[in-house]
């Protein structure tokens, strides 16, 4: 048995994950899944990732004495919140890239000694020099343990000035997020000046909302500059709420289900939601489904319930900038419904958990449909077939260690019985996707 292993390591370095997962495949765990006829069900779905994650380092640095309640049970958050518990003198977030990110910040700018902050092999391999090199602008002390401009990180924490500091809008969000939250520890505050474009300003919207949910002073004082103040968080009782991002795959399955009364209630979503995947009940209008609320009170998490509202547009153009991850669900979805599409927006995709445009040309290339991307930040279908039609039989999807992509195709399951390899990855954002599945009518034979 120790023989395949080393090979397995060996191709895992050298090779892209696609031609790993095709020479391995039958040696992964395997969820076989069959679509249920009749969709209706009512979910609990988890916490959001993204809230838990950024209250957790703000409610560290009020002092930590009051966890957020409702926090998300996903890897994810689980690897921040040992992380702030334990504090070991090696911090392993393993494919966390928002762990990476914000621990990053908060272990630079706050007085916890040294520490090494490292990660799976994929996240050795997601940069973070934009992050590294704007926190040595304010004093940081920072060190690559193996490769210039990659974890792992060697960080020494100290209070540190503030002030200006310039950062290019078109990166992660995340690294902009990790800035702004510590923003308010910081002697002189942060002013934070994003040149050119800025993307995915939706979740940097939800982090300022949070941070002033905590009592900083922090927000755009114009349209690319955020000053954040000196003042110090306040500690509070705080309630999360629950996921739109995890919602999305439940869109997908009333778009996708024969089932012309299909019906599925969500609880603990929020009207006016600061989560920017909350624009899928958008997106999925123009596929054919309704989104009703219980209760439209602002601030409380209420009741959604999804139905089919009989109308789809015939092809869908849509600029993802503002929620990337939301772009493997609809994907799916358009090739189940036959909807061909040109997505843009898309950049940030290929440094994820997995290049997910490649990813999603591959997997789908699998039931026949032929994509193409275009300068790394397109994806385009015009309904283009290979042989003309479905390939139904023998599909067995790769995850490529990214959850996203077992949640996205296993409700395509829908229209065929559907093999998901590797499917325990959902643990990093919906750890209960699978009895959420089989609660509703699905087969899964593992």
């Amino acid at each position: 048995m120790k023989l395949p292993n080393f090979f397995r390591n060996i191709f895992l370095f050298f090779l892209s994950p696609c031609f790993f997962c095709c020479i391995f495949a039958d040696d992964m765990t395997k969820n076989t899944i069959t679509g249920t006829k009749q969709l209706r069900t009512t979910v609990k779905l988890p916490a959001s990732k993204s809230i838990s994650n950024r209250a957790l380092i703000i409610c560290a640095l009020t002092g930590g004495e009051i966890l957020p309640e409702n926090l998300s049970d996903c890897d994810d958050t689980e690897v921040i919140l040992e992380a702030l518990q334990k504090m070991p003198e090696v911090i392993n977030i393993k494919a966390a890239g928002t762990a990476m990110r914000f621990m990053t910040a908060f272990l630079a700018t706050t007085e916890h000694g040294t520490h090494v902050l490292t990660g799976t092999e994929r996240m050795k391999h997601r940069p973070i020099k934009i992050l590294v090199d704007a926190l040595r602008q304010l004093g940081a002390h920072i060190d690559y343990e193996e490769e210039e401009g990659f974890p792992p990180l060697r960080i020494t924490g100290q209070r540190l000035q503030g002030g200006y500091l310039e950062i290019a809008g078109n990166v992660s969000s995340q690294f902009i997020s990790a800035l702004l939250m510590v923003g308010p520890i910081l002697e002189k505050g942060l002013t934070l000046h994003l040149h050119g474009d800025i993307i995915s300003r939706p979740y940097i919207d939800l982090t300022l909302w949070t941070m002033r949910e905590f009592g900083a002073e922090a927000e755009w004082t114009s349209i690319d500059t955020i000053k954040v103040a000196p003042k110090p968080y306040t500690p509070r009782p705080y309630y999360i709420e629950n996921d739109w991002s995890a919602a999305s795959y439940w869109y997908e399955m009333v778009a996708l289900s024969s089932d012309r009364e299909a019906e599925v209630t969500l609880e603990g979503l929020m009207d006016g939601s600061k989560q920017g995947d909350s624009s899928v009940r958008y997106i999925f209008s123009l596929m054919g489904v309704r989104t009703s609320f219980l209760s439209r009170e602002s601030g409380k998490p209420t009741r959604v319930t999804l139905r089919k509202n009989g109308h789809r547009i015939p092809r869908l153009k849509y600029d993802f900038t503002n929620a990337p991850d939301l772009a493997q669900t609809i994907v799916a979805t358009c090739c189940g419904l036959g909807i061909p599409f040109h997505f843009t927006g898309l950049q940030t995709l290929k440094f994820k958990e997995t290049d997910r445009i490649t990813a999603l040309i591959n997997e789908t290339a699998k039931m026949g449909f032929r994509l193409h991307a275009v300068n790394d930040s397109e994806l385009i279908w015009d309904g283009e077939m290979e042989d003309g039609k479905w390939q139904m039989e023998d599909v067995s999807i790769d995850t490529y260690d990214d959850h996203r992509m077992a949640l996205a195709f296993a409700p395509l399951s829908l229209k065929m019985p559907i093999c998901i390899n590797n499917p325990q990855v959902v643990t990093k954002s919906y750890p209960h996707y699978w009895e959420d599945l089989k609660a509703a009518g699905f087969q899964i034979e593992n």
